[in-house]
Parts: C-alpha cells; structure tokens; sequence
C-alpha cells in the first residue's frame, strides 16, 4: 500500500495487535480514500498482489461509499491465500480524511512503516453487533491505560473515561480525576455510578451501552445485507 502510495489504514484484527490488545487475524482490514484517484492506485497494489475479489459486492466505488466492504484474496506467493477487506465508511466513525489527520504511524524493526487507524477512531469502529468485538475492545482500552496511566494527560483521562469498559478502571480513573470525570457525566450518564461507587449500577450502565450500539449497528446493517442478497441473487 505504501508503495503505490495508497491512502489506506490498517484496522480490525492487525491493528489491534499494534495496540497491544492481543488478536490472531488472518485477514488484513483496511479503511481506505473512496475517491476515484485512490482506488485506481489501490487496483495497482492488488494487482501486485495478485489478489482477486472474492463474494460480493463487486469492486466499484458506488458500494464503497456506501459502506460495504469488499473482499480480495491474495495469490502471491508471499502473501499466499492472505484475505484483504477494504472498507471506506464506518458506522459512527468520522471520514477519511480526518481518520488520515488523526492516524497512527508505526515503523517495524526492518524500517517498514504502517499506518494505523488511531486508537479512538479502531475503538469506535469496534463498537459493532459482533460478540467478538466487545472483549477486544475492553481489552485495547485496559492496555492504553496499563501502558500511559503513569503518564496521563487531560486527553488521555478523557478518552479513558469514555471509553474504558472495566468497571475497577473506572471506579480507579474516576476517582482519581473527579474534576474531568463530572464534566464528561453528561455525555456517559454511567460515570455517575463511578462517583458513588455503586459497582452494581456501573456493570449495570455497560450492558445498557453495549445494547444501545449493538442495536444501532444493526440497524446501520439492515439496508446494507439486503443489498447484499440481491446482488448474491443477481450473480
């Protein structure tokens, strides 16, 4: 991708080993520039790896910017049977352009350097239906607080009091910055549990949360997987 200067982001299952919430993927899931230049530089980078569209839909910007994921399987021979999904509109997630600003850049041992989607915006596109996308995104939260709780910052402490999912964290971060905690109350009513110390209610508000934008991605997914029937049905 970076070779033939794709403006794509690495997400899903790889990116969240970058993070350090630990996940075996053997897909690689990209967010991409749905804009006509990007796709055909993108078309090149497939081509050198031999890779082919497999299911549907088709390759075509229309169901790009719709926000369907197209899938590619790859054929060579270092990338053997790889599968690629790109994706370029997310349910909740701002556009790409402003997923690029924000974007996380990590450079391998051999040089090779990766451009991630941020830890935010990977949080918040893991907010899904899915039942194996909940644990994971407890976890690459934990490990941001485990890895940066010595070195906080006003930015750090909001995006933990957002998003944190583990009830002893949050009673520990909020209690340690009440300030910032209260002020971000209204937009996560659940802090105010964290305040009283009432655990129960805690547990109770993030189950409520986790229902709330399971059924909102559902919903998002209805219109899209009838689409996707009929275009199974046409083929």
């Amino acid at each position: 991708m970076r070779t033939h200067r794709v403006h794509a982001l690495l997400m899903g299952g790889q990116a969240c080993v970058f993070y350090g919430g630990a996940e075996f993927s053997r897909d690689t899931d990209l967010a991409i520039l749905a804009d006509a230049a990007n796709l055909a530089r993108l078309r090149k980078a497939l081509a050198e790896l031999q890779a082919t569209p497999i299911a549907v839909p088709p390759f075509a910007l229309k169901y790009l910017r719709r926000g369907h994921a197209v899938h590619f399987r790859c054929q060579h021979p270092e990338a053997m049977r790889m599968r690629v999904d790109v994706m370029a509109k997310m349910r909740g997630v701002d556009a790409f352009p402003k997923l690029w600003k924000r974007r996380t850049i990590v450079e391998l041992l051999d040089g090779t350097k990766c451009d991630l989607l941020s830890l935010p915006d990977l949080v918040q596109a893991k907010k899904t239906q899915r039942d194996k996308d909940w644990p994971m995104l407890r976890r690459l939260v934990e490990a941001h607080y485990f890895q940066n709780s010595a070195k906080a910052n006003p930015a750090r402490v909001r995006f933990w009091l957002r998003e944190l999912r583990t009830p002893e964290l949050i009673l520990e971060v909020a209690r340690h910055y009440a300030a910032i905690g209260r002020r971000l109350a209204p937009a996560r009513p659940l802090l105010t549990h964290a305040f009283s110390g009432d655990r129960v209610e805690l547990e109770r508000g993030l189950g409520a949360e986790e229902s709330v934008e399971r059924e909102l991605d559902r919903r998002y997914w209805l219109p899209l997987r009838a689409e996707l029937e009929k275009l199974r049905h046409a083929r």
